[in-house]
């Protein structure tokens, strides 16, 4: 198998493997510093913890804490992943909730909620907005990630991720819908110590290779 069909055939996660309504980045030191002691679960399974879910859905949707709390937002997202989980639909979830709170609002949200690890740690770390996550969870697997690693990357605005999502919903494959706004899709500018640089250079002048493509030889066998 080369390189290139094992890249193809390697499954990277681009959903949610945690269970729902745990607060494996919210409650990490790593990513939120102090604030991971202020991390709350919520438990689909446990009435007290729905019943948590819940209220703290409807005080999220009067929030006007806006993108600059993003901990607070992943907050808000699991509340209403977990809510949903618990009643059955979104439709039920939104009556649980009460008040203003629409199916529209809890969708958008719990499948922030579902977004994978890697790119929920950014979120919290305030590199990828909450509203951009938004759109983002709009679209299904390798598309999360394109959207998401280009967000950083390319800096892309939210506005630009809501109309790429939209054209990836469209039937644009989303490699063709990054291309045509002008994102070089795979590029990436790494730093790396002197003697590594230096042995990376000469591997691939012996190799009549690009550096880029050693690296990538290199990962795929660390990877694998």
């Amino acid at each position: 198998m080369t390189n290139d069909e094992r890249r193809r055939t390697t499954e990277v996660p681009a959903d949610r493997r945690e269970p729902v309504g745990e607060p494996v980045v919210r409650g990490d030191p790593a990513v939120t510093g102090d604030r991971a002691r202020e991390a709350v679960g919520f438990d689909p399974t446990d009435p007290d913890s729905l019943a948590e879910a819940a209220r703290t859905v409807r005080s999220f949707s009067e929030s006007t804490a806006g993108d600059d709390d993003h901990v607070f937002m992943l907050r808000g997202a699991a509340a209403c992943a977990a809510l949903v989980r618990g009643v059955g639909s979104y439709k039920r979830a939104a009556e649980r909730a009460g008040g203003d709170v629409s199916v529209s609002f809890i969708r958008k949200w719990a499948r922030v909620h579902d977004l994978p690890q890697s790119v929920r740690r950014h979120v919290a770390r305030g590199r990828i907005a909450p509203t951009a996550a938004k759109h983002i969870a709009r679209v299904s697997g390798d598309a999360r990630l394109h959207l998401a690693w280009a967000t950083l990357d390319a800096g892309l605005t939210v506005r630009e991720v809501r109309r790429l999502a939209s054209e990836v919903n469209d039937g644009t494959p989303v490699v063709d819908a990054l291309s045509a706004h002008g994102v070089d899709i795979g590029t990436l500018e790494v730093t790396l110590p002197a003697d590594v640089y230096l042995e990376l250079r000469r591997r691939a002048s012996l190799e009549d290779a690009a550096p880029g493509d050693v690296v990538a030889d290199a990962l795929d066998d660390y990877l694998d």
